[in-house]
């Protein structure tokens, strides 16, 4: 089953149903260092990303620091 969710200020239509599959379908290394998940404003602790689930217009937003600062 796939939802609509935006993503970085991109809607997206996935099957991802929690963060940890989502960062796979985004081709993001879940085990990355300095990566933050936040679903609707609320940041969610690495540790949750298997069970955090995903929800049709959920506002998520994925960010990791850029090479050069």
């Amino acid at each position: 089953m796939s939802a609509t969710f935006s993503v970085n200020g991109v809607e997206k239509v996935a099957t991802a149903t929690n963060i940890a599959d989502l960062l796979r379908d985004e081709n993001v290394d879940p085990a990355a260092r300095f990566l933050a998940v936040a679903i609707n404003g609320a940041v969610v602790p690495r540790s949750q990303w298997e069970g955090a689930a995903i929800n049709p217009g959920d506002v998520i937003e994925i960010v990791s620091p850029a090479p050069g600062g």
